[in-house]
């Protein structure tokens, strides 16, 4: 715990080792947040309502990825806000999905909170669902409802909650609404107050379950501060040269865990 956050005993959940490796510096911070989403979900309005003018930018360590930091104040705890590349999934095809992929897996955010277009919101589920796959500490703003509505598209966001395992907050951030009841729920989730439980993937066939129990079981023995194993696992028995090569380096793999 003393590698994540000197001052808060009660909280940090993040890698302050990993993170730096990314290039991001987590000094002074309680929390740490991840923004994903998919291009054109109004990220950066949710990014810019959340953080103001407490922002400045960066490219990503190594790359020519561009990396927006910011931060905010809540009850006397500071959030660093990291806002991760516009990606529609994980799986590492492209420099902009390594390094969310990378952010999300190995600097363990507090929280990750993944932005969809309420309008076209099934589109968007995909890199929800990969998201939930990796961590357990996440919720789903579901921005643009101002267009839903003008679409006449209606959401029952409590019974998609409830399905997701994770909270749902609506937002408008372009006129600001929503973004007090997301950056409260942020907080809930980061602390403790409220508990994911996220959808997970359990419907395997019969070897192919077996394969990633007993390839889990071994990197767990190999690196049991990792809480994703079973992520890790399915990614590398789908030839994932990335994660391949990160588990050869362990390049992931920190004196100080975070944990």
């Amino acid at each position: 715990m003393e590698e994540v956050n000197k001052g808060c005993e009660d909280c940090a959940f993040y890698n302050a080792a990993e993170l730096k490796k990314l290039g991001i510096s987590v000094e002074n911070a309680d929390y740490v947040i991840a923004l994903a989403g998919n291009p054109n979900t109004g990220k950066s309005t949710v990014f810019n309502a959340l953080t103001g003018l407490r922002q400045h930018t960066g490219n990503w360590a190594g790359k020519t990825v561009t990396r927006a930091e910011g931060g905010f104040k809540y009850n006397d705890k500071r959030y660093k806000l990291i806002d991760l590349p516009g990606t529609y999934s994980l799986l590492s095809t492209s420099e902009d999905e390594e390094v969310a992929r990378n952010t999300i897996l190995f600097g363990r955010p507090d929280v990750t909170v993944v932005v969809a277009d309420a309008s076209r919101l099934e589109r968007n589920l995909n890199l929800v669902l990969q998201v939930l796959e990796i961590t357990d500490k996440a919720v789903l703003c579901l921005n643009l409802m101002d267009e839903a509505k003008r679409h006449g598209i209606e959401i029952d966001d409590r019974t998609l909650a409830k399905d997701l395992g994770i909270p749902v907050v609506v937002t408008s951030a372009r006129s600001n609404e929503g973004i007090p009841e997301l950056i409260q729920t942020i907080s809930q989730v980061a602390s403790g107050e409220i508990v994911c439980k996220p959808h997970r993937i359990k419907s395997l066939p019969k070897k192919v379950e077996q394969a990633v129990q007993s390839l889990s079981k071994k990197i767990n023995g190999l690196y049991p501060e990792l809480p994703n194993t079973r992520w890790i696992a399915m990614r590398l028995l789908d030839g994932d040269q990335q994660i391949l090569s990160a588990i050869k380096s362990g390049d992931f793999i920190s004196s100080g865990n975070g944990q």
